[in-house]
Order: C-alpha cells, then sequence, then structure tokens
C-alpha cells in the first residue's frame, strides 16, 4: 500500500462525521449548545450542513444560544 492510500484509509476511520445524518447533527449542536464549554465540533456541523436558526430553535436551543452563533449561520 502507498503513504496516500494509508493516509486515506485512516482518515476516513476517523472521521466523525462520516456516517452522521442531519437531525443527528441538529441533536448534536442542540446538545453543544446547552453545554458550557464551547466545542470545536459544533461550529464544524453548523457550517457543514449549513443549519438554520429555525431549525436550531425548533428542536430545543435557545433564543440566547443561537444568538451567540448566529454569525455562522445559514439564514
Amino acid at each position: 500500500m502507498g503513504k496516500a492510500f494509508k493516509r486515506g484509509m485512516n482518515k476516513s476511520k476517523n472521521n466523525p462525521f462520516s456516517t452522521l445524518s442531519r437531525e443527528e447533527a441538529i441533536g448534536k449542536v442542540v446538545k453543544g449548545l446547552h453545554g458550557t464549554s464551547k466545542n470545536e465540533n459544533i461550529e464544524d456541523l453548523i457550517t457543514l450542513f449549513g443549519l438554520s436558526s429555525e431549525e436550531l430553535l425548533e428542536n430545543g436551543a435557545s433564543y440566547e444560544e443561537v444568538k451567540g452563533v448566529s454569525g455562522i449561520l445559514n439564514d
């Protein structure tokens, strides 16, 4: 096996977003917003799936939490 092929195989094994549905992503973002520590994956999920503030509010996020990440939301 070549080096590039090995890197590609390892990258797909360690990628947590490889089999994530949109509903699961919204749930993870809402749970992350409720937490006290800022998680880097939240911003990645929002931009990857192009989430909007309406979707987050419908799934349990508070207005203040959504306003905190309004700069990266797709509205």
